[in-house]
């Protein structure tokens, strides 16, 4: 067995995890794979080396460490060579990793077969421009965000599905997400928790200037199209990536992927059971930070 392992050494205490998680798998005699530059920062104790696409394509499962941002990084590409991934958490939440660091003798269960699979739902979102000539395509394991510049004023959003409009109204911005992120920025603004095993598209709206405003889910196959009237700066976001600017000129489309994620569950835990573990704890954590202040 070859594994990949990709971790976000910026976050806290992931060195570590990564240093234990690299002597777990060799002595588990698995192949681990780690870029160059990661290999560096141990040691040289990976004898394979290889850049992020070529070392996905070889490998048979993809480890990352750090939070739920380190996923998304990684999502599309392990989703287009059709690869296995687990998450371990170094971050605050994780609500898409399987093992904490605390969990790492589970690690014996991907040699032997002893785990679940989960395949995530993603999106492809356009970003047509016509006057510039040119598409923007990015595909997403989370959400796209569309918002104003919070230094302007509120922005009139057009929602269309298949063509036809199923919301026009003034907001801070809005979302799109899957199943997966429901439990990220959408929940934050109001939206339904949706269990990430089922297919659909959620529609939550930030700071509506509505009293009718609601969150909606469309059905998976759905052409969604956003049209934008523009009076400051627009942006997207993709998973959280670098912004696009958008202006009242651009027509954007979201749409299923043809990709989807394979996330590995190693403890096959209920999803409403560990999410809402996860939340206590962040809401714990959080008032203990307060009190120290």
């Amino acid at each position: 067995m070859t594994i990949f392992i990709y971790p976000n050494l910026e976050k806290l205490h992931s060195k570590e995890c990564t240093a234990e998680v690299i002597e777990i798998l060799k002595s588990l005699g698995v192949t681990v794979l780690m870029t160059p530059d990661t290999n560096r920062v141990f040691g040289g104790k990976c004898e394979e080396e290889s850049t992020i696409n070529r070392a996905v394509s070889q490998c048979d499962i993809v480890i990352t460490i750090g939070g739920d941002g380190t996923i998304l990084k990684i999502a599309s590409t392990a989703a287009k060579h059709k690869k296995k991934l687990l998450g371990i958490n170094c971050g605050r939440l994780g609500f898409m990793a399987s093992l904490e660091r605390s969990e790492l003798d589970c690690l014996k269960n991907l040699c032997s077969g002893h785990y679940e699979t989960e395949h995530r739902m993603m999106l492809d979102v356009m970003v047509k421009s016509e006057k510039r000539g040119e598409a923007t395509i990015k595909t997403v394991l989370n959400d796209v965000v569309i918002t104003h510049d919070f230094k302007e004023s509120l922005n009139d959003f057009t929602v269309l599905a298949d063509g036809i409009v199923v919301s026009h109204l003034r907001a801070d911005g809005i979302i799109f997400s899957t199943p997966t992120g429901a439990s990220a920025y959408a929940l934050s603004a109001g939206g339904p928790l949706i269990e990430p095993s089922m297919d659909c598209i959620e529609f939550t709206h930030i700071c509506p200037h509505s009293l009718s405003a609601r969150a909606m889910i469309f059905d998976p196959n759905k052409i969604i199209e956003v049209r934008t009237k523009a009076t400051g700066k627009i942006t997207l976001r993709a998973d959280g990536g670098k912004a696009i600017s958008i202006t009242s000129d651009d027509s954007i489309y979201i749409r299923r992927s043809n990709l989807s994620l394979s996330v590995i569950d190693i403890h096959g835990d209920n999803y409403f059971k560990s999410i809402s573990t996860k939340l206590m704890n962040n809401a714990k954590e959080v008032d203990e930070e307060a009190q120290d202040k």
